[in-house]
Parts: C-alpha cells; sequence; structure tokens
C-alpha cells in the first residue's frame, strides 16, 4: 500500500476563503449565520436561517465553453478546486491531465434552478426554461464531472453524492484510489449550493433551528438548549498524492491521510445508529493501524439536532476516553451538507498543523443526554498531537470517519 498526502488545500466559506481569515473568525467566536428574509415567501417554512457564501461570483475568467454546464454548485466545486491545485504547486502543471489525477467529489444533489425548469414543464407543459445543459447542472454528479472536465483531468472519476458525507466519502475514496496504485494524484471534497429547498427537507423533520431572531446564539451542537441545525453552503478540495511522487517534485505535505473508515446503519433513513457509527470509527483505526489512545482530537459531525447529537456523542465515548477533546466546526458555518466533510477535513488539518482547535460556539451546557466526552468550550485548545479523526454521518444511514496524521 501506498503512502497518502494532502499537497493542497483549498475552499470557499461563509467565513472566507483564506485560512487567516477564517482562524481570525474562529477566535472571535463569531459566526456567519443570518437571518434570510427572503425566505418570508415560504409562509410554512419554520426556519428562517442560514450561512449564505459572502457575495460570491463566478470568476470572470473561467470560459463559458466550461461554465454553461455548471450551476452554482459546481462552480464552487470548481473554485475550490482551483485554489487547492494552487496550493498544491500544481495550478498549470501538464501531469495532472495526463491521467495520473483522477476526482472524487460530492454533493446532496445538483443545482436547484434547473429542477424549477423541469417541475415548470412538468406542471404546465412548456419547456421554457429547459436547455441542453439543465439535466447536466442538477444531476447528482455534476460536481465531480464539472471539476474533472475544468481541468480536463482523464483519470477515475467518482461520485459521491451520499448528503452530509459526501465531502468525506469523496476524500476517503480518493484515499484508497491512490494507497492502492490506481492513481497518483486525486482531487477531493465536496460542494453545496444554499436552497430553500434543502432547508424544507429538514424543516418537514422538524430539525431547523427556529432562533430566527437570535442568529448569533444558533446552532448549539451537544447543548441542552439546542433546537436543530442550520444550512450552510460552500466547498472544500484536498489534492491527495502519493507520498513518494510528492517528495520526487519537492511539494509541501500538509498531512498523511492514514486510515479510512466507511459503513452504514442498516436500520432506518433518518435516525442515526450510535453502533455503527462507532464500528466506522474503528474501521478508520484499524485502517491506520492505530490504538484509539492515538488519537488527541475529535472533529466532531456536531449537528445540533436531537438525536444526532446524543448519538454521535455515545458512539464517540463508546470508542474513546471521555477525556477525549472534541468540537464542532458546523457551530461557525452552519451544516453544509455534501460540503462539510471536506470543508471540516481542511479546518481539522490547518489546526492541526497550528496545535490550535477552535471551541464549539454556542456551548454552554452540555446536554445530559450526550455522553461525557472533553468539550471543547469559551475559547481555543492547544494540543499537541500527532492523529486526529474527522467524522461525518448522513442520511441513509451511511458513516464515514477519517484519520489524518501531522506532517513531518
Amino acid at each position: 500500500m501506498k503512502r497518502v498526502v494532502v499537497t493542497g488545500m483549498g475552499g470557499v466559506t461563509a467565513l472566507g476563503s483564506e485560512w487567516s481569515e477564517i482562524q481570525s473568525a474562529l477566535e472571535q467566536g463569531r459566526n456567519a449565520v443570518r437571518r434570510m428574509p427572503e425566505w418570508d415567501y415560504f409562509d410554512t417554512l419554520h426556519a428562517r436561517l442560514a450561512c449564505p457564501l459572502p457575495a460570491f461570483t463566478t470568476p470572470a475568467e473561467y470560459p463559458r465553453k466550461k461554465t454553461r454546464s455548471m450551476g452554482p454548485v459546481s462552480v464552487y466545486a470548481v473554485r475550490a478546486s482551483e485554489l487547492a491545485l494552487a496550493d498544491a504547486g500544481l495550478a498549470g502543471d501538464t501531469s495532472i491531465a495526463d491521467g495520473r489525477m483522477g476526482v472524487a467529489y460530492g454533493s446532496s444533489s445538483g443545482s436547484v434552478q434547473p429542477i424549477r425548469a423541469f417541475g415548470n414543464m412538468l406542471d404546465t407543459g412548456s419547456m421554457q426554461g429547459v436547455t441542453s445543459n439543465s439535466y447536466v447542472q442538477m444531476m447528482p454528479h455534476t460536481t465531480a464531472v464539472n471539476v474533472g472536465l475544468f481541468w480536463d483531468l482523464k483519470g477515475r472519476v467518482i461520485p459521491t453524492s451520499c448528503a452530509c458525507a459526501s465531502g468525506s466519502q469523496a476524500i476517503g475514496y480518493a484515499y484508497e484510489a491512490i494507497a492502492t496504485g490506481k492513481q497518483t494524484m486525486m482531487l477531493a471534497g465536496g460542494a453545496e449550493e444554499l436552497s430553500a429547498p434543502a432547508v424544507a427537507v429538514f424543516d418537514t423533520l422538524y430539525a431547523t433551528s427556529t432562533r430566527n431572531d437570535e442568529p448569533h446564539l444558533t446552532p448549539r451542537p451537544f447543548d441542552k438548549a439546542r433546537d436543530g441545525l442550520v444550512v450552510g453552503e460552500g466547498a472544500a478540495t484536498l489534492v491527495l498524492e502519493d507520498y513518494d511522487h510528492a517528495r520526487a517534485r519537492g511539494a509541501r505535505i500538509h498531512a498523511e491521510v492514514v486510515g479510512f473508515g466507511c459503513n452504514s446503519d442498516g436500520v432506518h433513513m433518518t435516525q442515526p445508529t450510535a453502533a455503527t457509527m462507532s464500528q466506522a470509527m474503528r474501521l478508520a483505526l484499524q485502517d491506520a493501524r492505530l490504538p484509539q489512545d492515538a488519537i488527541g482530537y475529535v472533529n466532531a459531525h456536531g449537528t445540533s439536532t436531537d438525536l444526532g447529537d446524543v448519538a454521535e456523542s455515545l458512539a464517540t465515548a463508546e470508542v474513546f476516553r471521555p477525556t477525549m477533546p472534541i468540537s464542532s466546526l458546523k457551530s461557525y458555518i452552519g451544516h453544509t451538507l455534501g460540503a462539510c466533510g471536506a470543508i471540516e477535513a481542511w479546518w481539522t488539518i490547518e489546526m492541526m498543523k497550528r496545535n490550535w482547535y477552535a471551541p464549539t460556539l454556542n456551548l454552554e451546557n452540555v446536554d445530559p443526554a450526550c455522553a461525557p466526552l472533553d468539550y471543547i468550550v469559551g475559547s481555543a485548545r492547544t494540543l499537541d498531537t500527532e492523529h486526529v479523526m474527522s467524522n461525518n454521518f448522513a442520511f441513509g444511514g451511511i458513516n464515514t470517519s477519517l484519520i489524518f496524521k501531522r506532517a513531518a
């Protein structure tokens, strides 16, 4: 098996695209949640909160020939990948287009606007708004194929449209593709665009926060007073690379991917199962050949939902010690759905590089139903650890766990 390293990272988030800007917001305890007055149009939608990207426009230099097949979710994915390739020193490098680089990418779904056009067709019989690119923009694998086509990648394409585990599953499958010698390099990540229908999915389950007049006080992962998640948007991409290839070209190495676990609950579509969540973590530890006490920090999925936070905390405590440091980055940018696994992997690696770990925002009183863990609250924590874990759990009972090792 080959060693797999992270040589590039980049993304677009509600707190910015530069880590210095993002860390500043984390240090200030500032979240990106805001009220969405435009959603007052939906009279039975309970939630009016979201974490949108700040004024994002498609870069003018992107050729129309390539962007016409993209909705916002694909543009976010392409921009995040552009930043990651630049960070890896691979922007414009011919090696990425000769088959050595593939792409693993995911989102919960494609773009919303084309779906509206098809819905209008069914309602009215009119084809107005339906174009030759409508399906391409809305298809589940739109991010993966658009990222690949934008840079003429000729390696394997691995779409991971599996809701909240899309980004982390993409990183895991990309890691496996390189570890087994199938690819030398991979672009891996996830993206999501904000839409009212995406919020409605959770609103119908009574899983969204309705603190509509207190956006700075929500979400509240693991807190006794939590009342649901806040939906966000964005994208993040990691450049994964064969270690020997990275060393040969003198690449900077951010971290090493050493473990990946993935399984399914096989029980319920939307209700999490602690036993199989913990098993996913154990699979990652087994893959990494590490004992439990080698992990010094866990980045939680931490959605701020009633059942989800309890099940996840119980699963984490079952695998690790009660003193395991843990925090949820969703408390700052909400639940970015298909992007969360990639954004959180990126931020977790950045924190590991600095021995600096952000607390969970708005966590004031841990829910007694949650398992005892070392919840990082109040201010950032200095931790010196060689290994960190990042977990994500999705609709359909899809569980993922990634383990990263600090670069030497």
